[in-house]
């Protein structure tokens, strides 16, 4: 499985990004796909999920501000990204989650910075 992001750059605060994520490859059995993200100095946190058959699931920082779309027939994910903070600033990874609920297999893109300028 490859994962190709792209939308990143440098936005302001206030301002909107888009993120998008290709899923390619030997692609069977995909429970979930959505973005990751990694602050300067901090540890990787959820950002958002959609897994089929659930609610989607947001990082508490990002709700109402982010929203994420799967495109099941096309394997692609986006990430809406709308009243964007200084604190949003990180490098977003694609995630794609093969298997089920009970037992899948995570696979990452290489990442995409965003910057938010105050």
């Amino acid at each position: 499985v490859q994962l190709q992001a792209s939308g990143g750059g440098l936005a302001q605060a206030g301002g909107s990004l888009r993120l998008s994520c290709a899923a390619s490859g030997t692609i069977s059995s995909i429970y979930a796909m959505g973005w990751y993200r990694r602050p300067p100095g901090e540890q990787r946190e959820l950002v958002a999920v959609v897994a089929t058959g659930e609610p989607t699931t947001y990082g508490d920082s990002v709700k109402g501000r982010f929203t994420v779309h799967r495109d099941v027939a096309n394997n692609m994910v986006y990430l809406d990204m709308n009243s964007l903070k200084p604190e949003d600033t990180a490098v977003y990874y694609c995630n794609l989650k093969r298997g089920s609920a009970s037992f899948f297999q995570n696979h990452w893109g290489p990442g995409t910075l965003v910057t938010v300028s105050s």
